[in-house]
């Protein structure tokens, strides 16, 4: 029964491939010539022995498919179904991490831990979330159902739910409200403003505004100053007399 339900969802990862990869042309093109494809065989084969307590041949088989296919899966972590990596060389995954339903990741994505102790260091990654190639999520933070995290970003802190977070450290850069249900290649909209120009742009308006105010203030202070020299000419001219 445990042999079916683990093909079963090898099945269900199949159909998601086929769904978010436009190059895959079959599903036998999938089961031979995707790495994600072989290197998730192996992780539930490595975790199912993991799970009953044969650690070394847990770990021995996540190591067959790192050299095989580059991509590192700790048998220890928990990962939901559909789940896809695409191109996927350098994917890194801790312990102690979980991954939800429908999750994509891309090429040198780390799910890593911070810290030495035993417990839960790894991130949480809810359903539906993409990230973006190089991205590095860090820690045992969440990262919320339905968020996207840009290509070659660092998370260090928890992601709300249905946004997009880029740069260094990840920010906000577009809202749950802004955010669209299609999906997105590399976590990454076309269209996506750039979180540094925005607040470049803030800072410009603001130095406008802090200019403006100078004139003000020196247009103002102008007829003081005049009067104030007047005085002191009259005063000048009256000692002279």
């Amino acid at each position: 029964m445990l042999g079916w339900a683990m093909f079963k969802k090898l099945g269900e990862d199949i159909d998601a491939i086929m769904a978010r990869d436009p190059a895959a042309k079959s599903r036998i093109e999938v089961m031979l010539c995707y790495p994600g494809f072989h290197a998730l065989l192996f992780y539930r084969i490595g975790n199912a022995a993991w799970r009953r307590g044969w650690r070394l041949l847990g770990r021995f088989l996540s190591h067959i498919g790192r050299v095989l296919t580059g991509i590192e899966i700790h048998p220890g972590a928990t990962i939901g179904r559909r789940f896809f990596v695409d191109h996927g060389m350098g994917v890194v995954i801790g312990e102690t991490a979980e991954v939800g339903d429908d999750v994509t990741l891309y090429q040198g994505v780390t799910l890593g831990g911070t810290s030495l102790h035993q417990g839960k260091r790894h991130p949480t990654l809810g359903d539906g979330v993409i990230v973006g190639s190089g991205a590095q999520v860090l820690g045992p933070l969440t990262v919320g159902k339905g968020a996207r995290v840009g290509a070659n970003a660092v998370v260090l802190k928890d992601v709300p739910e249905g946004v997009t977070v880029v740069g260094i450290p990840a920010q906000v850069a577009i809202s749950r409200s802004k955010q669209e249900d299609a999906f997105c290649a590399y976590g990454t909209s076309v269209d996506m403003p750039d979180p540094v120009a925005r607040a470049l742009d803030g800072l410009l308006g603001e130095v406008t505004a802090l200019k403006a105010r100078v004139v003000e203030l020196e247009g103002s202070a102008a007829p003081v100053a005049k009067k104030a020299s007047n005085g002191r000419s009259h005063a000048a001219s009256r000692d002279g007399n």
